[in-house]
């Protein structure tokens, strides 16, 4: 599908500080600038969204600042002004809701992490050009997780199990209603401490009616979304991705040695499609 639309982009580019274990596995000054076959995952990320054609001005959100002295080439598409850099927040969703309040309001922003290492112009296309066909307030990039366990059986994976499947998130987010996008963001900070706790995550989402059901498998996720976007008045609709690539972040070190193995075997982001 041919862009309609250029997205802003926010990179959410900070980490959970020196003790990050992937960090502290590669001996980066942040999990954002761990090499990943030998280039820093935060560059593998900018190099994609360069190459996307949905893709307008880049925004970063982090690296902190006193490690930027530490990434030359990262310093000098700032100062060339191919992306801008703002100073992250104690979290990604506070990182966010920082972001949206200095990005042009009528412009559609596209979200996504440095830590999405086999990010690749075909899976941002693939994404954007579903959201854009028929927009929402909120998209959410999503992976049928029979796909993930098909193609990498070893890998943990955070599921969201639903009556008619179980997905992993991707890491991948489109707004465009700015005002709504921010209700959203502002429920995700009450939740982002319990991201690794499914159960929990959804009694504070859903309540205790849903939750009953998500428990007892009888909750679909549009049945989930609807009741989300009914109590924050906004519209949100998933995109389903059936590239597994697009659900595999670097949050582990086993995540590290995940996506190396398959770039050295020549099965990185450009060879697959979304």
């Amino acid at each position: 599908m041919k862009p309609t639309t250029a997205y802003t982009t926010l990179v959410l580019a900070a980490d959970r500080g020196p003790g990050d274990p992937v960090a502290r596995h590669t001996h980066a000054p942040c999990k954002a600038l761990a090499p990943i076959a030998g280039q820093p995952m935060l560059m593998r990320v900018l190099d994609a969204l360069t190459a996307s054609p949905w893709i307008g001005s880049i925004v970063l959100s982090g690296p902190p600042q006193s490690v930027l002295d530490q990434a030359p080439e990262l310093t000098r598409l700032i100062a060339a002004q191919t992306c801008q850099w703002l100073p992250n927040q104690a979290s990604p969703c506070q990182s966010v809701a920082a972001a949206l309040t200095q990005l042009p309001g009528q412009q559609p922003v596209f979200v996504t992490t440095a830590d999405h290492a086999l990010l690749s112009p075909a899976m941002i296309d693939a994404f954007l050009s579903q959201a854009a066909h028929n927009p929402a307030d909120v998209a959410v990039g999503l992976v049928d997780y029979q796909h993930i366990q098909s193609a990498f059986p070893d890998a943990k994976r955070t599921v969201l199990r639903f009556r008619d499947a179980g997905y992993c998130g991707c890491n991948l987010f489109a707004f465009h209603n700015l005002e709504a996008a921010s209700k959203v963001v502002a429920l995700w900070q009450q939740a982002e401490q319990l991201r690794k706790q499914p159960l929990k995550l959804a009694w504070r989402i859903l309540g205790p009616g849903l939750l009953l059901r998500y428990a007892l498998r009888q909750l679909t996720l549009a049945a989930a979304l609807d009741s989300l976007a009914q109590r924050l008045s906004v519209t949100i609709k998933p995109v389903y991705l059936h590239d597994p690539l697009a659900a595999v972040d670097v949050d582990k070190v086993a995540d590290l040695e995940l996506v190396e193995a398959l770039l050295a075997a020549d099965a990185g982001p450009r060879s697959r499609s979304a």
